[in-house]
């Protein structure tokens, strides 16, 4: 019999990054359960990490690459693989020009560094304007106020959650995301230990979620709306003397600005729209700004609406007025070991170097609004997109209109897909090229430790060797663009050349060395000790480097070392708030998203622990809106919008703000051609097959998922 022994590992299916213990038996996995002496997670995990022992042992995973030759796929090798990828992208190119070709990058990216060190070299490589990820259906707009208030589109003020004691959550449900741009393992714990040491949690979103049933206060807000009610929370501030910028006030320019931009948002104007009266939002203000030690949080919900943009900037304004940022108990900074900004790991950012063809959307950090992406490649004419790489997403399912991305990707004349699996979206690619899984990889987060509510570092050997002819993704990565490089000529010495050297080094060694010249490194000399990969090797568990602190204004990346309170691209648009306040309100429905905690990307609906139990995907909908349409638990329904209908069974319950209803996302597992079985035993519907793709946040073109107009009716009634 074969000892069973325990692997520290870091379980990388979400934002929190919880250290897990991995009881192993040769190469199968006995147990899961998290790592009570990890210094930052202590031992919690939420069900996701159970997936990872569905996803290490799944059948469906794919370990060698693929080859579409009409419906049916076949083996090859990986260097055919790679030279027929190589080869017919640079053919498209050279035919119809370089962004001919374009990139789509999906979440999982950023949980592997691997990818995260090899994948920019290999886009480079392509030299294409056409260039998306998931970015644009999630944090564009915060990223977007990072870089024109502090300099950085990455650095990001991170809730100070174990210090505040007041603490506003806007569009975010951190008891099932464990945070999101706020790594906070055990979530729900760290917010009841806000209410026990008597502070104050206050949850605004149209739905009574999990985080508002833990809370002290809930108030529910018409979707959109946020920035409404932000900027009437500044006119107050204004308005009551409120405003106090304490250490901010000698780097802090744009106050007056800010000031003429609330003006026209007294709470009175604001309160019928957002649904929240006056006194409430005076209170909200006050209370703020009284309270010892707060801060405002917003996220997904405040991103991925029409003025997302506008409400992710007043939530950073409203911290800065008050003195919150760079403060205990506000929103600090990270000294990350391996630190992404400070070491220019992360470009600072860029906005409007190029529009896409055919809407003229922004450019944000090199990319394009994936909103865009479909009609690029079904519009004809000069640049148009005729050859797509994906890597590690589904926009099938997590881009707004998947039923007209579907269509567009079927018309490609070549695609091809870097992931694990043959998905909604991986189904129409000519290769596919799967890496290796989770714990068969090191693992170290770059990203998550950057914004982590603690400084902390956790290094995780992989689990179990590679098996034998498979590949990591950085090895993908590196191949491909040495092959491009190559064909490119001489124009791509540069390329190449990284590739090369990269490969050569690998992630480990330059992870070491990012660790070393880091904040908390030796840097190269071997008598001075502090964070290297021997460092974190030698604590498998993790390094806690302490709490956040002020870092300000050393570490603003802006080159003035001034936080911008009203830059002119945010001003410009609040004209446009303004007209919202004369706006009749729709008679229909609006529909929002939400999260569940079994569920992060659609992928993980292949895994039979997460899928146990009732059916999650209803049309969650409030009593009195459920009555007006004849309609009760259990009913058929079919939800309606601009761009098209799904039928979802009703769920009743009065945790829906009246004319809101919830749909999750990442279903819509019933495409043919997709290999998931478990997945297509609850394929359901995609709610983005209702979601518009014209639809968006104008700012920054972030699609808009929350707030989208719809109708529902009666399709069929429940037999119970």
């Amino acid at each position: 019999m074969t000892a069973t022994s325990d692997k520290f590992a870091t379980c990388n299916l979400c934002e929190a990054i919880c250290g897990i213990v991995v009881e192993t038996n040769g190469p199968h996995i006995e147990k899961i359960r998290g790592d009570a002496d990890d210094p930052f997670s202590r031992g919690h995990i939420c069900p996701k990490a159970a997936a990872l022992k569905d996803l290490h042992e799944d059948p469906d995973r794919l370990r060698h690459p693929l080859v579409r030759e009409g419906q049916s796929w076949r083996e090859v090798s990986w260097d055919h693989a790679f030279d027929l990828v190589a080869e017919r992208l640079r053919d498209i190119q050279q035919r119809h020009g370089e962004s001919a070709v374009a990139v789509y990058q999906g979440n999982p990216t950023v949980h592997s560094l691997g990818a995260m060190l090899f994948a920019p070299t290999f886009v480079r490589s392509l030299r294409t304007q056409n260039k998306f990820s998931a970015t644009s259906v999630d944090q564009l707009p915060q990223m977007l106020a990072a870089y024109n208030m502090f300099g950085h589109q990455f650095f990001l003020p991170i809730p100070d959650i174990d210090r505040t004691e007041h603490f506003i959550i806007l569009g975010a449900n951190p008891v099932v995301s464990n945070g999101s741009l706020m790594t906070a393992p055990g979530a729900a714990h760290r917010i009841k230990n806000i209410v026990r040491r008597g502070g104050k949690v206050i949850v605004i979103d149209p739905r009574r979620t999990e985080t508002a049933e833990i809370a002290t206060e809930y108030h529910a807000i018409v979707p959109g709306t946020d920035a409404l009610l932000l900027f009437a929370m500044v006119n107050t501030l204004f308005a009551e003397n409120l405003v106090n910028l304490r250490h901010l006030h000698a780097i802090t320019v744009g106050v007056n600005e800010l000031k003429a931009a609330a003006a026209p948002f007294p709470a009175e104007k604001v309160a019928t729209k957002t649904g929240i009266d006056a006194d409430t939002i005076k209170t909200l203000a006050r209370e703020f700004a009284n309270a010892e030690r707060a801060v405002v949080y917003g996220r997904v919900g405040i991103c991925t609406q029409q003025m997302g943009t506008l409400a992710s900037w007043l939530i950073v304004a409203l911290n800065v007025l008050t003195g919150r940022i760079d403060a205990p108990g506000g929103a600090m900074f990270t000294k990350p070991a391996l630190d992404i900004v400070g070491m220019g790991l992360l470009s600072r950012g860029s906005f409007g170097r190029w529009k896409s063809r055919v809407r003229g959307l922004p450019e944000f950090g090199g990319e394009l609004p994936v909103s865009a992406l479909a009609e690029e490649i079904l519009t004809p004419g000069e640049g148009q997109i005729r050859a797509l790489v994906t890597s590690a997403g589904n926009p099938v399912l997590s881009t707004p209109n998947g039923k007209k991305l579907d269509e567009a990707l079927s018309s490609l004349n070549f695609m091809v897909s870097i992931d694990i699996y043959k998905n909604e979206t991986t189904r129409h690619a000519h290769v596919i090229l799967p890496p290796t899984g989770p714990l068969e990889r090191d693992h170290y987060d770059a990203v998550f430790h950057a914004l982590s509510v603690r400084n902390t570092a956790r290094f995780s050997p992989a689990v179990f060797p590679k098996p034998p002819n498979t590949k990591h993704d950085w090895e993908i990565f590196a191949a491909l663009t040495r092959r491009m490089s190559k064909l490119n000529n001489k124009r791509a010495a540069r390329n190449f050349a990284e590739a090369a050297a990269f490969q050569w080094v690998g992630p480990a060694r330059i992870l070491d060395l990012g660790l070393r010249m880091g904040p908390h490194g030796g840097k190269l000399s071997p008598f001075v000790g502090g964070a290297s990969l021997h460092h974190l090797r030698k604590n498998p568990h993790g390094v806690d480097f302490g709490p956040l602190e002020p870092c300000l204004p050393e570490r603003l990346p802006s080159k003035d070392k001034k936080i911008q309170l009203a830059p002119k691209l945010f001003v410009a648009h609040v004209p446009r708030a303004a007209i919202a306040l004369d706006k009749q309100p729709s008679s229909e429905l609006l529909l929002v998203g939400r999260r569940e905690l079994r569920s992060n990307n659609s992928w993980m609906h292949n895994s039979a622990k997460l899928m146990k139990g009732q059916p999650r995907f209803t049309l969650q909908m409030h009593p009195n809106d459920a009555q007006k349409r004849h309609l009760k638990t259990g009913d058929k329904a079919r939800i309606t919008s601009r761009v098209g209908s799904v039928e979802a069974p009703v769920e009743v319950t009065a945790d829906m703000m009246p004319g809101v209803v919830s749909l999750p996302h990442g279903y819509g597992h019933n495409r043919s051609g997709v290999q998931l079985s478990v997945a297509q035993k609850h394929a359901f519907e995609s709610a983005n097959d209702i979601t518009d793709e014209t639809f968006l946040d104008p700012v920054s073109g972030n699609a808009a998922l929350n707030g989208v107009p719809v109708s529902v009716e009666l399709l069929h009634q429940s037999l119970l």
